[in-house]
């Protein structure tokens, strides 16, 4: 996985607010990693999803709005 990557379920409410709040903030191409069917990304994410990483590595658990992730993509 490179760049950008959102970890999230399936039917998950919160994972279509996290899309939202990523359209809105103009957020760079990223990639949408379902963890429902992976043992590895479920013991990792599974109570923090929506998660989304950044290409250093980064992490940026939910809740964020556009603000938070418009100023947590400004940070190195």
């Amino acid at each position: 996985m490179n760049g950008w990557v959102l970890f999230q379920r399936d039917d998950c409410h919160l994972c279509d607010q996290a899309l939202a709040v990523l359209a809105q903030a103009r957020a760079p191409a990223f990639e949408s990693v379902f963890i429902d069917e992976d043992d590895a990304l479920e013991a990792r994410y599974g109570v923090r999803v929506p998660v989304l990483r950044d290409a250093g590595g980064r992490e940026l658990d939910w809740p964020f709005d556009a603000a938070r992730l418009v100023e947590w993509m400004a940070t190195p």
